[in-house]
């Protein structure tokens, strides 16, 4: 299997991800330059996004069997991942953030499942937040209503709807396997076959709902995506991109919004990309009027200036 990593400017969370992989029960390096891995083989990739914290000379020190690409701009997740995709060479790709640890034998684990289950394209593991507490990390395909009521201000006003919690599956166990729509991208394993037949990573998509149309992809075609908690992956979630707060809300919206274009059209999108608009421009007055009134200005001008640039941007996209 291939081992892929796309990392940025998350040098430790990188290098812990690293060890994670290597201490699996009975790993060893072989004299061949693959990782055992009880009755399977893997290689290892580093796709560095042009980071500045060190992130490529720590590799290059402490994991020398490690395959590294040192880029020099930022592919985002898709971009980077699609890059390693075609550089591979594994009967199994698993997607790995940086910002993930994967605990005890949960790569043999789930080597194990998805060999005996031939029609399996994509397995996604049970992840687990950095303070112990369980990640929902599996998906349901969005409706319209989903995409009006989830991650926008509504959920904040509302977080207990029922569109939402549809979405996240809570009507489910989230202690069995089962088939689901899709799953998280911070720990997914993929099928070659299943990838050479419906294509890589859509790259209209910088970061975020990648995953979920990928599976799209992937369901439509026939194979099967599966959801495995026997696999645990601790996820410090949003390490990366939350280090540029204004761009990670643009390109959430901006991606969410390219989806429902694709899948649903552009009526769906348009009113989607009008209404998440409404709401920034809501926040921006919240913010402006408490920054008015003198609370906590500091942090006010900080949002203030992250929700001017989010309405600037429109949402729009390049094809």
């Amino acid at each position: 299997m291939s081992i892929l990593i796309v990392n940025w400017n998350v040098r430790d969370l990188l290098r812990e991800c690293l060890r994670a992989i290597l201490t699996t029960p009975g790993a060893y390096w072989e004299t061949t330059g693959l990782l055992r891995l009880g009755r399977y083989t893997a290689e290892i990739w580093v796709l560095d996004n042009a980071s500045s914290d060190g992130s490529v000379a720590m590799v290059r020190a402490e994991f020398p069997s490690v395959k590294l690409v040192a880029g020099d701009r930022n592919l985002g997740f898709t971009g980077g991942n699609n890059l390693l995709l075609r550089r591979c060479a594994g009967r199994y790709a698993l997607l790995l953030n940086p910002d993930t640890q994967l605990q005890d034998d949960a790569i043999v684990r789930m080597l194990d499942y998805a060999e005996g289950h031939p029609d399996v394209g994509v397995l996604g593991p049970r992840l687990r937040y950095g303070d112990g507490s369980w990640q929902p990390s599996r998906r349901r395909f969005p409706t319209l209503m989903t995409g009006l009521m989830e991650s926008t201000l509504l959920q904040q006003w509302f977080p207990r709807n029922r569109w939402a919690r549809a979405y996240y599956m809570e009507d489910t166990p989230d202690d069995l396997v089962q088939d689901v729509d899709w799953v998280v991208g911070a720990c997914m394993l993929v099928r070659r076959a299943t990838w050479e037949q419906v294509g890589l990573l859509d790259e209209g998509y910088f970061m975020y709902s990648e995953e979920m149309d990928w599976c799209r992809r992937i369901v439509a075609a026939g194979w099967r995506v599966v959801y495995f908690p026997p696999a645990v992956v601790v996820h410090y979630e949003g390490q990366s991109s939350g280090q540029v707060i204004a761009a990670r809300h643009i390109r959430f919206q901006r991606s969410k919004i390219r989806y429902f274009a694709k899948y649903h059209g552009p009526l769906a999108a348009g009113l989607l990309r009008i209404f998440i608009w409404l709401t920034y421009l809501w926040q921006l007055g919240e913010e402006s009027a408490k920054y008015i009134l003198g609370h906590k200005r500091d942090l006010r001008r900080e949002r203030i200036s992250a929700y001017a640039q989010v309405l600037r941007s429109g949402f729009r996209w390049e094809e």
